[in-house]
Order: structure tokens, then C-alpha cells, then sequence
């Protein structure tokens, strides 16, 4: 039989694939989930069992999360980038990295075809199929949901009729967890009016008692939380992630253009993305010079844009990345935050670099750098050009 090595993360699609490829289309189905930091070894051992139930001839687990925060994350931190303002790229970062690690082991164990679960109508069939045509041009890929055109009730219709009994109400919605955070789409995702019911969301409330957080950086990168030092960034995104999921803290609806040019809606969330990357940015005001946060602000639209798009291997990424890493060399500092359900807010930052030094002067209060007639004499240069204009044209 021929091998395919299937793209896996144990959801509907994807197990619908590994029952099709199998049962169907005759393959020797070579199971990948990619563990970028999202999944406890509890849920990746149930995975496996139920990858195997289904008829997957090998399961195999990549552990690239701390390639994923090195190439990504942290860059997603340094920009401080939200897409459209909102979404912090949760899935769209992930699936270009997933991609690339099933490609390399494709390549590894001599697969002939690759396969994963997207579907027609969204931006990860292109993300996969870009990575796989850049990294193994010679590959087949195969996409069962896209070529069948099928609806998520006629994927649970083919696994009954072949004997697997899933969570049918669960699968109504499609989750994608990840270190960065996790998407919701379902029925109300596909409209423009409605919201996710509070069962959607994988993680419930538990906490409604208000509840103050610290998170320390070094040179923009996160190294205490709570006092507690982590040596690894990806463990402290964990552990503000499981002490601010708890309050409902991150969800949102993010709308937004597609690869494919139609618009779309994902609800997600992400409690400790949101958290860091305001957290950062709050940290950045206090730090930065004006034009430093306005190339930044500038570069990351473009940034997040391209990796939304799954361009994360055109050679502008590194030019962007390059940057936002020479910007962190004074981006020291401890911030605060408030939790709350369904809600935070930054209390204030402490840091040696913090160029709103009352050495300096205070704003509305006092200077202590400059005279009044020093500042008659550059308010008048200042306004120098915007006056000759106005006069020149007034006259006609």
C-alpha cells in the first residue's frame, strides 16, 4: 500500500481522513499530530488511541514548540501583533510550522502523498498546500473535505455508517487548541450577527474575585510571572494562560479577509496572548522613542498580515524579524495587570528604562529641562511651515 502521511489533531476532519484514506482510497495512513505547546500528554495519549481505533497504520508526535516560540511567538510578542486589532494568529501561526515539520518527516519516512483535513472554503487548504509545494514539490496532496465537498453532518454520517461513534454534540463545533491560543468555529461563526453560547468555549469560568498579575521581561521576553522564574518563555505563557483562562479572559470574534478573498469569522480564546502582548506593549510606551513605536506599529500590520497569509517563508519575515528583535534591548520591566471575568486591565509598569523619568520633568506639572522662552522659540519653528501655507493661500 502506499504511504500518505496525514496531517492529525484527533478532531472530525481529520478523523474522518484517516477512515477515508484507509477504508476508501486504500493508503497506508502514517498519522502526525504536531505539538506546538497546546496539548497535555494526557490529551496527546487519547489522540493516539483513537487515531489507532480508527486505522491508522503508525501515530507519531512532533514536539516543536520551542522551535515554534523561537521562529514565531516571540516575534508575535516583539510586534505586539494583533491582527485587524483583535486576533492574535493563534491557529494561522501554527499551521505553516505544522506544516513544515509533517513535511520534513514525509520526507523522512519516503511518503509519496501528503493529506490533510481543511476544507474548500478557508485559509489553512492554503497554508498546507503552499509549505508542501515550497519544502516537497514532487508530493501529492491529498484533501478528502476540500474534493468531497463536505459538511461537517455528512463527515459524522460516513464515521457512524463505518462504525465510529464520536461526541457528536461536541463536534458540532471545530476547536483548534494551541500554545497562542484556541479558535471556535461552529454555526454562529458562519453568520454576522450571532455569538458563541458560553458552552462553545473549551474553558469555563471559576474565578469572579478580582486578582492582580505580574509579568517581568528581559529584553522583551517573559521571565517571571507571579515572582516565579522561568527559564523557558513557553512555560510562563502556560502558567498565565491556566491562572487568567479561569476569569473567561481573551474571547473574541475576530472577522477578517481570507487568502481565498472572501470575508470571515472565527471566535477564539486566548487569554494569556492577549494578556503579554498588551502587557508588552504598555512596557514598549515607557521604553521606546516615539519613532521606534511608530516603525513598529507600522511593520507589524505588514507582519502579521504575511504569516496570516502563510508567507512565513519569504525572506521579508527575517527583515521584519530582525528589527523587532533589535528593538527589545531596552524592553526591561515589570507590568501589572488586573484580572477580572471577562475582563483585565494594566495597572502600571515598573522599569530602569522607563524614559517618563521624573528626572526629566513631569507632564502638566513641572519641567526641569527647558525655559519658557525655549519653548516660545520652538513652538514658533515648529509651526513654521503649516503658518506659511495657510498664509500664502488665505491671500488667495
Amino acid at each position: 500500500m502506499e504511504k500518505v502521511v496525514l496531517a492529525y489533531s484527533g478532531g472530525l476532519d481529520t478523523s474522518f481522513c484517516a477512515v477515508y484514506l484507509s477504508k476508501v482510497k486504500q493508503l497506508e495512513v502514517h498519522a502526525v499530530m504536531v505539538n506546538l505547546g497546546g496539548f497535555s500528554e494526557e490529551e496527546i495519549k487519547k489522540t493516539e488511541e483513537r487515531a489507532y481505533q480508527l486505522g491508522v497504520k503508525s501515530f507519531h508526535v512532533i514536539d516543536d514548540a520551542e522551535n515554534y516560540y523561537e521562529k514565531c511567538i516571540k516575534y508575535l510578542i516583539f510586534g505586539n501583533v494583533l491582527k485587524n486589532n483583535t486576533y492574535p494568529l493563534s491557529v494561522s501561526s501554527e499551521r505553516v510550522f505544522q506544516a513544515t515539520a509533517i513535511a520534513d518527516y514525509a520526507k523522512k519516512i519516503g511518503a509519496k502523498a501528503i493529506a490533510h483535513g481543511s476544507t474548500g472554503a478557508g485559509n489553512d487548504q492554503v497554508r498546507f498546500d503552499s509549505i508542501f509545494q515550497i519544502l516537497l514539490p514532487e508530493v501529492e496532496i491529498i484533501t478528502p473535505i476540500r474534493d468531497l465537498k463536505l459538511s461537517r453532518n455528512e463527515e459524522i454520517d460516513f464515521l457512524k455508517e463505518n462504525g465510529f461513534e464520536i461526541n457528536f454534540e461536541k463536534s458540532q463545533y471545530s476547536i483548534n487548541k494551541g500554545l497562542w491560543g484556541t479558535s471556535v468555529g461552529g454555526k454562529e461563526t458562519l453568520t454576522s450577527n450571532l455569538s458563541l453560547p458560553e458552552t462553545a468555549y473549551p474553558t469555563q469560568i471559576s474565578k469572579t474575585e478580582p486578582e492582580e498579575m505580574s509579568i517581568t521581561f528581559e529584553k522583551g521576553e517573559i521571565k517571571d510571572v507571579n515572582g516565579e522564574k522561568f527559564s523557558k518563555p513557553i512555560e510562563a505563557i502556560q502558567k498565565i494562560q491556566e491562572i487568567a483562562q479561569t476569569f473567561g479572559i481573551g474571547r473574541d470574534t475576530h472577522v477578517g479577509d481570507t487568502i481565498i478573498g472572501i470575508k470571515g469569522r472565527v471566535s477564539f480564546e486566548a487569554a494569556a496572548p492577549l494578556i503579554i502582548l498588551k502587557a508588552h506593549h504598555l512596557l514598549e510606551k515607557h521604553t521606546l522613542t516615539k519613532n521606534q513605536l511608530l516603525i513598529k506599529d507600522q511593520l507589524s500590520i505588514s507582519y502579521g498580515n504575511y504569516l496570516h497569509d502563510g508567507l512565513v517563508l519569504d525572506p521579508v519575515m527575517k527583515d521584519f524579524e530582525a528589527l523587532f528583535e533589535s528593538s527589545q534591548k531596552t524592553v526591561n520591566g515589570t507590568v501589572k495587570i488586573l484580572l477580572k471575568p471577562y475582563h483585565f486591565s494594566l495597572i502600571g509598569i515598573e522599569s530602569p528604562n522607563d524614559l517618563m523619568s521624573s528626572d526629566f520633568g513631569s507632564y502638566g506639572e513641572m519641567n526641569k529641562t527647558w525655559t519658557e522662552s525655549d519653548v516660545k522659540g520652538f513652538s514658533k519653528i515648529y509651526s513654521n511651515a503649516l503658518s506659511i501655507y495657510h498664509q500664502v493661500n488665505n491671500k488667495n
